[in-house]
C-alpha cells in the first residue's frame, strides 16, 4: 500500500536540530530506513515540510513509520493513500467489470 506522508516540522524544533547539526543525520536516517519512492522538501506555512511516498507492506507499519517523525522531529504527520497510474488503471478496470 503506497502512502504519501506529509511531514511538517515545528520551527523551534527544526531550528534546534539545524543549530546542533543533527537535522541532516536525522532526516538521512529516516530516508535510509524508509527508502521512499520519492522525497520532496519545501517550506509550507513557515515550516520545514516533506512529502515522502513509501510502500508499506501492511497497515501495522503505519505506527513505526509515523512514530519516528513524532519522536525525532516533533512533527505533524498526514497520511494520504496514493496510487500509481497502473494501480488506477487496474482499479478502473475492476470497477468497470463490476458494473457490467
Amino acid at each position: 500500500m503506497r502512502i504519501m506522508l506529509k511531514v511538517s516540522i515545528p520551527v523551534e524544533k527544526g531550528n534546534a536540530l539545524v543549530k546542533d547539526g543533527t537535522m541532516g543525520t536525522t532526516i538521512g536516517a529516516v530516508l535510509e530506513e524508509l527508502k521512499p519512492e520519492a522525497a520532496y522538501f519545501f517550506p509550507e506555512n513557515g515550516r520545514r515540510t516533506a512529502l515522502l511516498v513509501v510502500d508499506l507492506k501492511d497497515g501495522s507499519q503505519i505506527v513505526p513509520t509515523v512514530e519516528r517523525f513524532f519522536l525525532g522531529l516533533d512533527a505533524a504527520v498526514d497520511l494520504i493513500p496514493v496510487m500509481t497510474a497502473a494501480d488506477l488503471r487496474a482499479g478502473l478496470d475492476q470497477s468497470a467489470k463490476k458494473r457490467q
